[in-house]
């Protein structure tokens, strides 16, 4: 009990004197701050570490090794238990804010039903009163926002007026029911997510709405979130004109910003706004915004006549203080981007708030908490770059690509004449000092689009990641990389070199929600002869992907993006991006897949809708129909221009032709969300193989792998072993077993696609303790058909480790009884 008083007391105990008839005393000051000086430089230290102290400090002479070492376990017992009341204090505060706004989104939608309710009384009351006209707007349920007097916008007073009444409108938006929010398709709000996303449901415009915990302090978001540039690349441009306080101890900003144009055939958008900065009663700070109209200071003709002008309604975001440091941020987007500017197939990308959710409002979210996440320590990046650092190069490749597709005319791009086919659009920039190619003329840029059907956006890009010798020329690479270094043009035959069409994918950093990861591709190459052997040089790419991680929201953009680097790896390196983007449409007229040639084909949606499908298939359809964007820029000299644009031209159709054949497979193994009718030359149907899964485990185990009882059969069974939660994954029975076939977890376990999926074997997922355990299991597995493994690692198809509980096998049987392939489950299963 003495040692346990001790304890608490924060020290140890000793062996000298004895106290209240016990053994044990108390520890002295001096001997208390030699073992701290001790813990400090080793918390845990050897037999040999503890006879050194007592020698090293004589004032321990009289204390013996054990009671030492009873002390340092006390020691980090107390350390421990310090830090788990720490965390525990942390998670309670998130756990409260949480729960704070929790509660205000439960009042506000509260209110929300009551106006409905309200509304619909009034509607039906006007329904019954046959005075009224049929041209009664009562029902609409976004509020009027009364547009800036050009009188007011041109002295301070007008300008303060516009700022309250915006910033009443805007926080009417984020805590209130100016607007009709609905939930996020495909966002699962929670603690560790990025939080509640809703869009806006009939309303002027369209609008987005995030909120959420961050641990950052009010003033550190607010920062970082008015620097729109540094963390949204579709920004290009961001002006501030005029800058004034108020008496509040708040600003005012008029600001000219300018947003890239998604596709190379609409025009971007600029918008000029007020922006008000301040801080309310409870001490928040909001920062709202919104277009002026009738200003006559603003940005030049000469910039602005390349943009069509949007209108920004009330946004803008708040940050209200928490317990330790934290906030609840809330941020609105709410934008008019003048759809009838764009053809008629493009016109759902503005017009769709999930757009606006999925570009402006969660990327904004990303950013801080990718920040808070930084400054706690918790984000981990290879190389030992700085986090500022790793973000810079992802916003340069994103900015760079969208140069590329908008081919800005003030930025030194010029249009050149085609070979008379228009599937491919040439670009010249001419050098003039620009960074990102000093050593060279200028740069040439070929962009091409297509409009895709029935493909999902995250298939084709895993395999365009994965595999890029598919559609990749990698003595092109190694033609823009050397010209990029040597600041001369070398055409590949001049290079003694093959490539071997290996890639290793070596990956840098990762964004909070995973949504955006950063890697060096190394392409291997070997020399053509033995004369050459000592240059061979491997080709290095900076790349940045986005929207095909397993947690991104399906249908969101996709980007894969990369530029030739040094292998030095400067901070400062220039680079040259080119790269994809699938942009997903909601239309309701099929079209075939091909190139886009022009603004008219893409007007052109198809005619008639009848088809036999049924309404499930056609939502699947409608949600597959994208548009791809390819560009890709190529540094050249002045005298083989034409060269250069000839090999670009020749290079990007044979892309397209090379994405459309990967389209086509995709295609025809994907239809809603069910896999491969035909898995593989040879294999059954993917209905035929689902039923001898589950038999054959039901044969062996004498259980169901399925829900017990559901008497499923045909696609039906199919649909259900797809969506299972376990990761069930099919190989042959060969000297080197391949993967065949696997369900979405299992997919997603490998993170790879059906098309992709034979180039997988069964040794590479599995690590040494893994592979022992199945070999020891593995006699008993063909003997008797089935066996249990216990839980441990394995790897991914990119080499990423994947814990799991435990999994089974179990063979597989044909109708005729004879051995098909092996099967194996993966439990609960996560990434490490």
């Amino acid at each position: 009990m003495a040692a346990a008083v001790a304890l608490r007391n924060g020290v140890g105990v000793g062996i000298d004197k004895p106290v209240d008839g016990s053994k044990y005393v108390r520890y002295t000051a001096e001997q208390i701050e030699a073992l701290e000086r001790a813990y400090d430089e080793c918390p845990k230290p050897s037999s040999v570490r503890r006879q050194q102290l007592i020698r090293e400090h004589p004032i321990l002479s009289n204390i013996e090794p054990r009671q030492i070492k009873v002390w340092f376990q006390n020691r980090r017992c107390r350390d421990k238990q310090k830090k788990e009341t720490s965390r525990l204090q942390a998670v309670n505060r998130k756990l409260t804010a949480m729960n704070k706004l929790l509660m205000e989104e439960n009042d506000r939608l509260q209110k929300q039903v009551s106006r409905l309710v309200l509304e619909n009384a009034v509607m039906r009351q006007q329904l019954q009163n046959a005075s009224l006209t049929k041209t009664d707007t009562s029902c609409e349920s976004a509020v009027t926002i009364p547009q800036p007097s050009p009188k007011d916008t041109s002295d301070p007073a007008g300008l303060l007026s516009i700022a309250e009444e915006t910033m009443a409108e805007f926080l009417s938006k984020a805590t209130g029911t100016a607007v009709d929010w609905v939930q996020m398709p495909g966002m699962k709000p929670g603690p560790d997510s990025i939080g509640m996303v809703a869009i806006s449901h009939s309303s002027r415009g369209v609008a987005a709405r995030a909120c959420g915990l961050v641990n950052l302090e009010p003033s550190k978001i607010a920062e970082a979130l008015k620097d729109r540039p540094s963390w949204f690349s579709d920004c290009r441009k961001l002006e501030v004109f005029t800058l004034f306080p108020t008496a509040t101890g708040g600003t005012i900003e008029l600001v000219y910003m300018q947003m890239y144009a998604p596709t190379t055939i609409a025009p971007a958008r600029d918008f000029w706004t007020l922006r008000y900065t301040t801080t309310l009663e409870d001490g928040s700070i909001a920062v709202c915004e919104r277009s002026l109209s009738g200003s006559g200071v603003g940005p030049s003709a000469s910039t602005a006549h390349q943009f069509v002008r949007a209108e920004m309604l009330p946004s803008g975001f708040l940050i209200r203080p928490c317990d330790g440091g934290s906030s609840i941020v809330h941020i609105v987007d709410h934008l008019d981007l003048e759809p009838w500017s764009v053809p008629e197939v493009l016109r759902p990308l503005y017009v769709s708030s999930k757009v606006v959710a999925q570009k402006m409002t969660t990327a904004a979210m990303h950013h801080i908490r990718q920040i808070a996440q930084e400054s706690s320590g918790e984000a981990s990046y290879a190389v030992g770059r700085r986090p500022a650092v790793m973000r810079s190069f992802s916003q340069r490749l994103g900015r760079g690509f969208n140069d590329a597709i908008n081919g800005f005319v003030d930025d030194g791009w010029s249009l050149i004449a085609g070979d008379g086919a228009e599937d491919v659009v040439i670009m010249t920039r001419p050098n003039k000092g620009r960074t990102a190619c000093p050593t060279v003329g200028g740069v040439l840029c070929a962009k091409a689009s297509m409009l895709l059907q029935n493909v999902p956006p995250e298939l084709l890009f895993r395999f365009l990641r994965e595999h890029r010798s598919e559609w990749a020329d990698y003595n092109v690479d190694a033609l823009t990389a050397s010209s990029m270094k040597a600041g001369s043009l070398l055409y590949p035959e001049t290079r003694p070199l093959k490539f071997t069409g290996n890639q290793v994918i070596m990956p840098l950093a990762y964004t909070v929600e995973n949504e955006e990861f950063l890697e060096v591709v190394k392409l291997e190459s070997q020399a053509r002869t033995v004369e050459s052997s000592g240059s061979c040089l491997d080709v290095h790419l900076l790349q940045v992907c986005s929207g095909i991680d397993e947690k991104s929201v399906r249908g969101s953009c996709c980007q894969l993006i990369f530029a030739p680097i040094d292998e030095s790896f400067q901070d400062d390196a220039p680079l040259l991006p080119s790269g994809f983007r699938v942009i997903p449409l909601d239309l309701k007229n099929p079209s075939s897949n091909g190139t886009l040639d022009s603004a008219s084909v893409l007007d052109d949606s198809g005619g008639g809708g009848g088809s036999g499908a049924s309404k499930e298939n056609d939502a699947a359809a409608e949600s597959a129909r994208s548009v791809l964007l390819i560009a890709f820029q190529f540094p050249y000299e002045e005298r083989l221009l034409d060269n250069v644009a000839a090999m670009a031209r020749q290079y990007v159709r044979g892309i397209v032709s090379s994405v459309q054949r990967i389209s086509m497979v995709i295609s025809s193994s994907w239809v809603g969300s069910k896999p491969a009718h035909k898995l593989a030359p040879g294999s059954p149907e993917a209905s035929t193989l689902a039923h001898w899964i589950c038999r054959s485990y039901s044969f062996y185990t004498g259980a169901d792998i399925l829900c017990p009882g559901s008497g499923e059969m045909g696609e039906s069974l199919l649909k259900m072993l797809w969506h299972h939660e376990d990761a069930i994954l099919c190989c042959s029975l060969t000297a080197m077993p391949v993967f065949t076939f696997a369900n979405q977890a299992g997919l997603d376990l490998l993170e790879t696609t059906l098309v992709a999926l034979q180039d997988i074997t069964l040794d590479r997922i599995f690590d040494e303790q893994s592979s022992r355990a199945l070999l020891a299991e593995f006699t008993k597995l063909m003997q008797q058909g089935h066996a249990s493994l216990p839980g441990g690692v394995c790897a991914s198809g990119m080499g990423r480790r994947v814990a799991y509980e435990r999994a089974a096998a179990w063979k597989v049987l044909a109708e005729n009884g004879s051995e098909h392939c092996l099967a194996f489950s993966f439990i609960n299963w996560t990434f490490l």
